[in-house]
């Protein structure tokens, strides 16, 4: 049974399901190039532009990394909503998790210690200065 049997069409893939045609997966690549590319570009122009709003800039840096991770994701590593991917997606959820978890539980750990941590004397704050320096 062919895939035009089953009702999928070529304009009916994802970026990362077109298996059946090297061509197709070529210029998948491609695009997904040009666009990682432009992305990269954009990245560094809202970095050392200063026409864009100051507080604004981490935020659009933020967003085009969100992008830039779909795109990879998307063209790269051919993660898509078809069925044949769920252990992938689920896979790359439990990944997302374990950092998350990894990062906010560091995070939560240093807050902690800086809030429980005696303050320093003075005079030893002198004295280490002093040998160091």
């Amino acid at each position: 049974m062919s895939s035009h049997d089953q009702g999928v069409y070529e304009e009916d893939l994802a970026p990362g399901d077109e298996h059946s045609q090297v061509l197709a997966g070529v210029r998948g690549y491609a695009v997904g190039l040009i666009l990682a590319t432009g992305l990269t570009a954009t990245s560094f122009w809202v970095a050392a532009t200063h026409s864009l709003w100051g507080p604004g800039v981490p935020i659009g840096l933020c967003v085009l990394a969100i992008a830039q991770m779909g795109i990879h994701l998307a063209f790269f590593l051919h993660i898509t909503t078809g069925p044949d991917n769920t252990n992938n997606v689920l896979a790359l959820a439990f990944g997302v998790l374990i950092v998350f978890l990894v990062v906010a539980g560091s995070l939560w750990i240093m807050a902690n210690m800086n809030a429980n941590m005696m303050p320093m004397p003075m005079n030893q704050m002198t004295n280490l200065q002093m040998q160091h320096g």
